[in-house]
């Protein structure tokens, strides 16, 4: 009897997994999965469902609200499958199965699309020091100006005239002493104004020296400052990234410091806000944010480094494997793959 009923359930067993309703963990990671007017769409999405087809199995949605807990929830067993940006790594094969890859990314940074700008620049012309050193600049012309006036008012015609009316010749006149060296046919007649001339001439050349390496520094150090381009510039910056993701994990063994967020949408709306300097995640997310019509322009930063390959997570020992990998194949071989990469993220190459 136990072997009929055996015998039974082994020819049976077909006809039950295919009617079997799986239910697929997901988590919000545009453009890869996300929620639309109550459906759920995006890359990964569409792909989980031509594999669902090609198997012959129903499914349901199951979304959750952290990357961490889709991960434990696929762990236990409390869902068949979970699709995403799942990236393989040897520490979730551990305690996972995964398919075969089903996206080659890798991690990249995002800063503003204004960032080692002009606007930098800007701000250093504007700022409070070089204005009070302009202003200092502008006083001491004048008062060595109607210095001069005071010397030469009664020997020369040029300063001949009241102190109001004096004011802006007499500032004209150290302006070209000190850039041009002079009017030849304005040369301090008395010795007072000849003295003083001499002295603004000398004076001159270690301010006006002391004032351009001023400047250059300081346009240098913003240039160094606000330039990111690899991870080695990350070190003082405001760096935004998602907590206990691969990126988070990456950022740790290089003891660079960050703000871990719970999901992407809060990481870049703290990055529209310029609360962050710089963002490092999946380079295709970040891409796709970078490519949209955003509050904040951003663009990408350097290659894309830690390759990884994104798969669906499986429950350890999971009989669907083989019918996924061997669907995936399937996938690639006849094209349906590649339609699906086009739609989405355009012809590059993966």
């Amino acid at each position: 009897m136990k072997k009929l009923i055996l015998l039974v359930a082994v020819v049976l067993w077909p006809g039950l997994s295919a009617a079997q309703e799986l239910t697929v963990g997901t988590v919000t990671r545009v453009p890869f999965s996300m929620s639309e007017k109550g459906r759920d769409t995006g890359f990964t999405i569409e792909l989980w469902d031509q594999i669902a087809r090609k198997i012959g199995v129903k499914y349901k949605i199951r979304r959750f609200d952290r990357f961490s807990d889709m991960l434990k929830a696929t762990m236990a067993g409390d869902v068949d499958a979970s699709a995403a940006n799942i990236s393989i790594t040897a520490e979730r094969e551990r305690v996972l199965d995964f398919s075969q890859p089903i996206f080659s990314a890798g991690l990249q940074i995002m800063i503003p699309a204004k960032s080692g700008s002009n606007s930098g620049i800007w701000k250093i012309i504007t700022s409070a020091d070089l204005l009070l050193a302009v202003g200092m600049a502008f006083a001491l012309l004048l008062g060595g100006g109607m210095l001069m006036w005071r010397f030469e008012r009664k020997d020369q015609p040029y300063f001949d005239q009241p102190g109001k009316k004096a004011m802006f010749p007499a500032f004209w006149w150290a302006l070209n002493l000190v850039v041009n060296g002079g009017f030849e046919e304005r040369v301090p007649r008395t010795v007072m104004g000849r003295v003083l001339a001499t002295i603004m001439v000398v004076s001159s050349l270690f301010l006006v020296s002391v004032f351009v390496a001023n400047i250059t520094s300081k346009l240098t150090v913003q240039a160094i400052s606000s330039s990111i381009n690899t991870v080695n510039d990350l070190y003082r910056k405001r760096v935004g990234t998602i907590s206990e993701s691969t990126a988070a994990n990456f950022l740790d063994r290089r003891d660079l410091s960050y703000t871990g967020f719970n999901d992407p949408e809060t990481m870049l709306a703290a990055f529209e806000a310029g609360d962050l300097d710089a963002v490092v995640f999946d380079a295709p997310i970040l891409a796709y944010f970078a490519n949209a019509d955003n509050k904040r322009p951003a663009r990408m930063a350097g290659p894309v480094f830690l390759r990884e390959n994104y798969g669906i997570a499986l429950p350890s020992g999971s009989p669907l494997a083989e019918d996924i990998n061997q669907a995936l194949l399937n996938l690639r071989e006849d094209g349906s793959y590649a339609k699906l990469r086009q739609k989405w993220f355009g012809s590059g190459a993966e």
